[in-house]
């Protein structure tokens, strides 16, 4: 059901947000957004201005309908968060299908409209059109169209097949009501054992510079409108250089370390966002140690409450005047169930959560993420210690996206057009392309790929399934009675569970255990052996060079794509975005911040072989 349109005696329509029966300036859809949001915060309360500064998680309901108790990731009740905490920004989980997610927008919208002035809820997700599921940072597609991941994205290197899937995941996020993104994700992987390497472009920064404008074009378009995905850029000034590779989300990881004093060429993808307009911007969790920057000394904090890198860099000297929203629970302690996962305050660990919060407002940042603390900062306005005008510099930063993106006009969808657009079968196909084009032949040794169709080969395979399997080729049991043998391998890490989301991050060591490799050894005596490495994160390949006739690098790809790809049915054109490193010894060699910096790689940045099919 739509909202009930007024007409004005002009003609003009209008949603009558405060049900005063008039026409009031911010409901006027002929006025300027800057017009509309500075008429709306004159008229709103300091707590309604308070509520537009936090964002976090809420949970589909069954069916799409409101989650009215707390879920498995959102703590409270959905009416309490929008009615009674005046929140209007919250990050969507798990979407099963795209009815189910426009029916859930529709049913949020309309409680939205419930509140003194009816401000419209803005969806935001991290991304959720390829593989990685992980809920500390992304999810897989589910009804959405699949596609490689952003480092399989930047394999491809063609700017025309990232902006066409921008333009792709904008079209279906806002079928369903999906109207920002938390991403793209231009960090530059300089660690090689860095945990959220899938998510990134790659460490080549001019590169990643060149796709973050084509990726935020096909998001947010030329400038911010009606049609647009609002994209929040991460993670400022670049979460990359990692001490250890240890990811900033867990205490044993806050350390970020410059070495190599290239704390500015971070920043380089950062500046082309800001060009382009990015509607948000996300500091890291991370904490600089050791950065001195025109020779003055950085505080040795997380970057979101560092004045120095929020204000100072991101604001006066690159001139960002977007919203800044910190990344998830900075605030307080995450309690999931039995677990907890303790507030990423790195630096400020012994401040209590509103000393954490004046350091994060003094800072700069607009919007808490993964937080609805609002009586903290209610109290911190009534008892004057945080003057009403800083509030309202951060709401009208807010409100204008939500202007922008014409959200107080018509925030709902159609629930058979969102059946209809997600998950198309254009869509799907040129997700499915996509994955096999972004495959990266590392290796080819006696010309084992393409594999040949004639006569139909006989396949020792392992990690691939029957039915796509069956397409190419007839499978066997064993490698003895084997024309090709196809092993699908993931890049190796260490497993942890000792802290919430800690079992989904893939970290620690580069090298395959022994084991693997001897066994695939023998399976490479008997048939020539094509081994397909899933890379989340660089791989220590360097054993398996001997022994396997093809090593192919994928980024998020179904075994359908891998073997189109391996035959030649969709030639591979891939080519390496980050560089694999000849050893763990070389890793740690390396200087954490310097792009390409370890000794000899076995496989090189910009390594990818072409296949000529038969």
């Amino acid at each position: 059901m739509r909202p009930e349109f007024h007409t004005a005696p002009d003609g003009t329509r209008f949603r009558d947000l405060n049900g005063n029966g008039i026409l009031d300036p911010y409901e006027d859809p002929r006025l300027t957004p800057e017009e509309r949001t500075d008429d709306l915060l004159g008229r709103m309360s300091p707590a309604e201005k308070i509520g537009l500064m936090f964002q976090t998680v809420i949970e589909i309901g069954p069916d799409g309908e409101l989650l009215e108790t707390p879920g498995a990731i959102s703590k409270s009740p959905t009416t309490d968060v929008v009615v009674g905490k005046n929140m209007t920004h919250f990050n969507v989980h798990a979407i099963r299908t795209a009815r189910e997610g426009a029916r859930w927008n529709n049913n949020l919208q309309r409680l939205a409209e419930c509140t003194p002035h009816g401000i419209p809820v803005t969806i935001s997700t991290d991304p959720r059109h390829a593989f990685v599921e992980n809920t500390g940072v992304a999810f897989s597609a589910g009804p959405f169209s699949q596609w490689p991941e952003p480092l399989g994205l930047a394999a491809l290197d063609d700017l025309e097949v990232i902006e066409q899937f921008a333009d792709v995941a904008r079209r279906e996020y806002c079928a369903v009501g999906i109207r920002a993104a938390l991403h793209p994700q231009i960090d530059l992987p300089t660690e090689a054992r860095w945990g959220r390497q899938a998510q990134t472009f790659g460490f080549d920064a001019e590169r990643v510079s060149q796709i973050t404008a084509a990726y935020l074009r096909g998001f947010q378009g030329d400038e911010l409108g009606t049609e647009s995905v609002a994209c929040t850029t991460k993670h400022f000034p670049g979460g990359g250089p990692q001490l250890d590779g240890e990811d900033a989300h867990f205490p044993y990881g806050r350390e970020q370390v410059y070495p190599g004093g290239m704390f500015d060429y971070h920043l380089e993808p950062f500046r082309e966002a800001i060009r382009r307009g990015t509607a948000g911007m996300m500091p890291y969790y991370g904490m600089p140690v050791g950065l001195e920057r025109n020779g003055v000394p950085i505080a040795e904090v997380g970057f979101a409450y560092n004045r120095q890198i929020v204000t100072d860099l991101l604001r006066d000297e690159l001139g960002y005047d977007g919203v800044v929203v910190t990344d998830w629970e900075l605030v307080n302690d995450n309690h999931v169930g039995d677990q907890v996962l303790p507030a990423r305050a790195w630096g400020v660990e012994d401040l209590d959560p509103t000393e954490r919060m004046l350091r994060l407002l003094d800072a700069g940042v607009d919007q808490f993420g993964g937080e609805e603390c609002t009586e903290l900062l209610v109290d911190l306005v009534e008892s004057g210690t945080v003057p009403l005008e800083r509030i309202d510099v951060s709401a009208r930063r807010i409100l204008l996206v939500k202007f922008r993106l014409g959200l107080f006009d018509d925030p709902y969808v159609d629930e058979d057009a969102a059946e209809r657009i997600v998950g198309n079968a254009d869509f799907r196909e040129l997700g499915t392309r996509a994955q096999a084009e972004s495959l990266t032949v590392l290796q080819n040794r006696d010309d084992v790929l393409p594999i040949r169709s004639e006569p139909r080969p006989r396949i020792y395979a392992e990690n691939v399934g029957d039915s796509a399997l069956a397409a190419y080729g007839d499978r066997v049991e064993r490698p003895e009675d084997a024309d090709v043998a196809i092993v699908r391998v993931g890049a190796p890490f260490e497993p942890r569970d000792d802290l919430f989301l800690e079992k989904w991050f893939h970290q620690g060591s580069l090298d395959f255990g022994p084991g693997l490799v001897s066994r695939l050894g023998r399976v490479a005596a008997h048939a020539p052996l094509v081994l397909v490495v899933g890379l989340d994160r660089p791989a220590v390949l360097t054993p398996f060079v001997p022994i396997a006739s093809a090593i192919v690098a994928d980024y998020g790809s179904s075994d359908a794509a891998v073997l189109a790809a391996l035959t030649g049915a969709v030639p591979p054109r891939g080519t390496l975005p980050v560089e694999i490193p000849r050893s763990m010894e070389a890793v740690r060699r390396s200087r954490t911040d310097v792009p390409g910096d370890t000794d000899e790689p076995i496989f090189p940045r910009g390594t990818g072989l072409s296949i000529v099919p038969a």
